[in-house]
């Protein structure tokens, strides 16, 4: 890995595999408690960091056209710009690209932040998707958590949004200190009663550089409940299995033909480009990343450079992402294609065996899954296979 300042006019990129194109907004509300991601609290700055985004736009997509099948636009709370700010940079996008609109174009948005007025803009610029930070619907969890919405608010953002029809996928999180399976299972079935396509349910883990991070080593608050969030999760695979849904992806679920496009092309090895700080890109042999700071960032576009770390992924590299990712979904991995990467493979079929006695992988032809049970050790399994 080797990070450098790559000047905007010589940069190339292998764009005509290219499916997505992710959008990362800085700023926030305020801070969760668990969030380990890259933002800022408030909007200082915005307005030099919309012009810089625009540029970076720019310059990646010049003259060179690729078919855009999705648009996302995560962070950070997207939702928490202003509508007409994120238009600007829809349109950016979208004149890069002779071909139809893409197929999705998604806005993580906080319910705070989905009042109509919002909702009837971003429906005219063309938003299709929202992905919905709800994270549990009683208001003590979510006070816990430092959210800035209310359980009242999560509720009448989703009637409103799913009235004007946008396809809605709702995030929640199980495993949170004092909470319990029944209140787990009552978010749940209060998520069921909306218009929902799709649903993001992820473990609480305590991540650093957090505030929880610092809160427990100060003995103020509790570490995770590892047998809770196991529970949990039990719970909401019996749950969302009998309500029809397909489990595609650990921690997603979606009714059938509403599998999350954008995300699921990372699952599927497609080439993607991340706009803005800390935002990731990936073309099948590198992986490279913004710089995660607002104003190195701003200032390097001023400079006509963009500040990236890239990776070249090597064979074991790309043996062990295919493995990891691959494993998380219900495709699984294809046993033919391990031999493909030209990295030793010789204890493979071992642990196989030993994880089939095990009842944590299934074998069905070429194909190798996790069962049910196997779930639970999902990065455990992965990491014993990688090379």
């Amino acid at each position: 890995m080797s990070p450098f300042w790559l000047n905007l006019q010589r940069i190339e990129q292998v764009l005509e595999l290219m499916s997505g194109v992710y959008i990362h907004i800085p700023f926030c509300r305020q801070a969760c408690i668990y969030c380990n991601f890259h933002f800022k609290n408030g909007k200082h700055g915005a307005n030099e960091m919309m012009d810089a985004l625009l540029m970076e736009i720019d310059v990646r997509f010049n003259k060179k056209p690729f078919q855009l099948e999705t648009l996302y636009f995560g962070g950070g709370t997207p939702s928490f710009l202003a509508p007409d700010d994120i238009k600007r940079l829809i349109d950016k996008v979208l004149e890069k690209f002779d071909a139809d609109k893409p197929l999705e174009i998604t806005l993580e948005a906080n319910p705070d932040d989905m009042v109509l007025e919002n909702l009837q803009a971003w429906k005219a610029m063309g938003i299709t998707r929202f992905s919905v930070g709800v994270q549990s619907f009683f208001d003590e969890h979510l006070k816990w958590m430092n959210r800035a919405h209310t359980s009242n608010e999560a509720e009448q953002a989703l009637q409103l949004a799913s009235e004007m029809g946008f396809d809605l996928s709702l995030d929640l999180i199980f495993g949170i200190p004092g909470s319990s399976p029944k209140m787990h299972l009552a978010n749940l079935e209060k998520a069921m009663t909306f218009n929902v396509q799709h649903l993001s349910s992820y473990g609480l883990t305590l991540e650093d550089n957090t505030p929880w991070k610092k809160l427990v080593s100060t003995k103020a608050y509790p570490t995770p409940d590892d047998k809770l969030a196991a529970e949990e999760f039990e719970l909401t695979m019996d749950f969302m299995s009998k309500a029809g849904w397909v489990h595609y992806e650990i921690s997603n679920y979606s009714k059938p033909g509403k599998m999350a496009i954008h995300n699921t092309s990372y699952w599927k090895e497609k080439h993607y480009i991340g706009i803005g700080p800390s935002a990731h890109s990936y073309d099948g042999n590198t992986r490279s990343w913004n710089i995660a700071d607002n104003n190195a960032y701003v200032q390097a576009i001023k400079e006509g450079n963009l500040p990236l770390t890239v990776e070249t992924l090597g064979a074991s590299e790309k043996f062990n992402e295919y493995v990891m990712t691959g494993l998380r979904t219900m495709w699984g991995i294809d046993r033919s294609k391990l031999n493909s990467f030209g990295v030793d493979t010789s204890g493979v079929e071992t642990l196989i065996e030993r994880f089939e006695k095990k009842n944590w992988i299934e074998v069905d032809g070429n194909s190798i899954k996790l069962t049910r049970e196997g779930k639970f050790y999902a990065d455990s399994i992965a990491s014993d296979f990688f090379v």
